[in-house]
């Protein structure tokens, strides 16, 4: 506030009360109304027709106008005027001034703060300042909350300052107060926005930066340096920023850029790229979305939000991995594997053997459970039905029953293996099942094993020119992996590419108790102890591969044995479903079990204690729901799992 201003122009219309007016004159002080001369005057001035009374009456005529001009001014603003005499009374007030307070200049002039009915404490801040403008001539300016008698209530920034009289003394305390609620209210919303811009950017990673595109200046958050591997405090321009971006990657953040800035478009920026860190040299992927503002046609600011989705990419690949990995199972997989919706009643998913089980094509498929059930045998449909509200319960369930196929009419035995499907909050969300066709085995199945791609592609071609179904594995571990779920048949593994990995399959799936049948391919220069070996490790036969001539006559011969040996009936099924839920060492304990050992003869072969060894077996009973010891031999005995020859001599028998 311009103190001198509204000095000059209220001492010309507020006339001071002279110091030998009587106190109880007090009442009458009030302040002249800006442009009016004939209130509050000393005394009526003589006329006079003299040079010098002609220059009064200019003076006069000069500060009457120059008072209507303030009086004029300080009537037409918002804001409230108001002056203070040394009593602290007011001595003068515009007409906001008095609007706010509901009362006419009559009542409001002379009155104090106390007459006014301000609360103690505020009128003792106020008065205080008063006092001090009038002792040091100092300017105080403040805030506070005040509620008129007009019920108004808001917040009053105000500036106060002195008027000094002729001698330089203060006469007046001069004042413009302002209501501030509704800045307040601004600053308050605009705190408010940005603590919740905060909470949201750390919640969630954003980090915050802009671009001046005209200087191409940056500014960036700490978290954003961090994405670019950056320290705090470091210096960032667009040279930093290129430079941090994957090459691959540059030419289309260019792209995006240039189209944002482009006054043509919508100023629009998203996208989503790799970072390098600077400093640790960690790759990111960075999404980041902004918008560019325009002014006369050209780009002038952008304001924009990136975050780190390193981890949500690096999850995304793995879930397309494991998908990945998930169909190709499913489509080498001889059973059905399905995934159905309880809640909608529908089939969602089905594998490749659909087609070969039901006997039509997969997208001719019923996807409705109750147009699904009807091609089960009407004798099996209870069954079939009630196995699955067991399932949507939250239980596993085994069940058989017999298919009508809806191509043909043949009649199919099944048996289906389903179980619940949990989110993570354990509420049952799909239900899933693999089926087993029963009717019939195909023991058509060759299975080459051969790390040497060409030599694969050769053995896979005899085989198939023997009318086998031939299929390559590159590796004894990628075959073990789909092993359980292969169709019958039998292993041609090719002991020339490597002895202790070829070797290791029929022991493998000896210990798993899966009924494929080895045959080992090794070279004529082959000595007479990697034969020996490879009989020990269960191989049905061992071949030399002298010239590729007599290669299919040797492998039709062994094959055909293979096929034997697949065809007998050596072990009950549900048995040996039972026995591949265990693990190999609980395997190993079974196997010492149907041996005949006790358990301190079985933790000395597996080098545990025996204590460990009583723990494994019970666990084995639970998983085998065998009540005693004879009933889990049983069940290993019509799993196919046989003592040992010769390695029972000295042990005790079971008890």
């Amino acid at each position: 506030m311009d103190t001198a201003y509204v000095s000059s122009g209220l001492t010309a219309g507020i006339r001071t009360i002279p110091k030998e007016h009587p106190e109880g004159m007090a009442s009458c002080y009030c302040a002249a109304p800006l442009g009016r001369t004939d209130v509050m005057t000393e005394g009526p001035r003589p006329m006079t027709t003299s040079n010098g009374g002609a220059a009064a009456l200019a003076a006069d005529a000069e500060r009457a106008s120059r008072s209507r001009f303030l009086e004029a001014t300080l009537s037409s603003i918002p804001d409230f005027v108001y002056a203070f005499d040394r009593q602290r009374r007011f001595a003068y007030a515009n007409p906001a001034m008095l609007a706010l307070f509901g009362l006419p200049a009559a009542q409001f002039l002379g009155k104090t703060f106390e007459d006014l009915d301000y609360p103690p404490e505020l009128a003792a801040l106020l008065n205080g300042h008063i006092d001090r403008i009038f002792e040091e001539g100092v300017t105080i300016e403040d805030e506070v909350f005040y509620r008129s008698p007009t019920g108004y209530a808001a917040y009053f920034s105000y500036l106060r300052g002195p008027i000094r009289g002729e001698d330089g003394l203060v006469e007046l305390v001069v004042g413009v107060s302002r209501d501030t609620s509704e800045r307040r209210a601004m600053e308050e919303a605009l705190r408010t926005s940005e603590a919740r811009l905060r909470a949201a950017t750390e919640l969630v990673g954003i980090g915050i930066y802009s671009w001046d595109p005209a200087t191409g200046a940056l500014d960036w958050d700490e978290r954003l340096r961090a994405m670019w591997g950056l320290p705090a405090d470091a210096l960032v321009d667009m040279a930093v920023y290129e430079a941090g971006i994957h090459p691959d990657d540059l030419p289309h953040v260019r792209e995006a850029i240039a189209a944002c800035a482009d006054p043509a478009g919508d100023g629009r920026y998203s996208v989503e790229y790799r970072v390098i860190g600077r400093d640790d040299g960690v790759m990111r992927h960075v999404a980041t979305a902004g918008r560019t503002t325009f002014a006369d046609g050209r780009p002038v600011g952008f304001i924009g939000a990136a975050m780190d989705v390193t981890t949500r990419r690096r999850a995304e690949a793995e879930i397309r991995a494991s998908e990945a990995q998930f169909r190709g199972f499913a489509a080498n997989s001889s059973n059905l594997i399905w995934i159905g919706d309880p809640a909608a009643r529908a089939i969602i998913y089905r594998s490749s053997a659909f087609e070969r089980i039901w006997g039509i094509p997969a997208q001719d498929a019923a996807k409705d459970l109750s147009e699904w059930i009807k091609d089960v045998h009407p004798d099996d449909r209870r069954q079939v039905e009630h196995a699955l509200a067991i399932v949507a319960a939250g239980e596993v369930s085994q069940f058989e029953y017999r298919l009508i196929r809806p191509g043909d009419g043949a009649i199919r035995w099944l048996r289906d293996t389903s179980f619940p499907i949990l989110d993570d909050s354990g509420a049952v969300t799909r239900i899933g099942g693999i089926i087993e066709d029963l009717t019939q085995e195909d023991l058509r199945h060759v299975y080459v094993v051969s790390s040497e791609p060409t030599e694969a592609r050769k053995l896979a071609s005899v085989v198939r020119g023997m009318g086998f179904r031939a299929r390559i594995f590159e590796s004894a571990a990628a075959f073990l992996d789909m092993a359980a779920v292969l169709a019958p048949g039998c292993v041609v593994v090719d002991l020339r590419a490597g002895k202790d990995e070829g070797l290791s399959i029929p022991r493998e799936l000896k210990a798993r108790v899966i009924a494929l049948p080895t045959v080992a391919l090794d070279a004529a220069d082959a000595d007479l102890s990697t034969a020996i070996a490879a009989m020990k490790a269960g191989a049905v036969d061992y071949v030399i591969f002298e010239d590729e001539a007599t290669l299919p006559s040797a492998l039709a011969s062994a094959i055909s044995e293979c096929q034997g040996v697949a065809r007998a009936p050596a072990r009950d099924e549900g048995a040996t479903a039972r026995i591949a839920r265990l693990t190999p060492r609980e395997r190993d304990v079974l196997v010492g079990l149907v041996d005949g050992g006790t358990n301190k003869v079985i933790a000395q072969k597996l080098g545990i204690s025996p204590r460990t060894v009583e723990l494994h077996r019970a666990q084995v009973m639970n998983r085998l729901d065998a009540a005693s010891l004879t009933e889990l031999l049983q069940v290993a005995l019509a799993a196919g799992i046989a003592p040992s020859l010769g390695e029972s001599k000295g042990k005790r028998k079971p008890t």
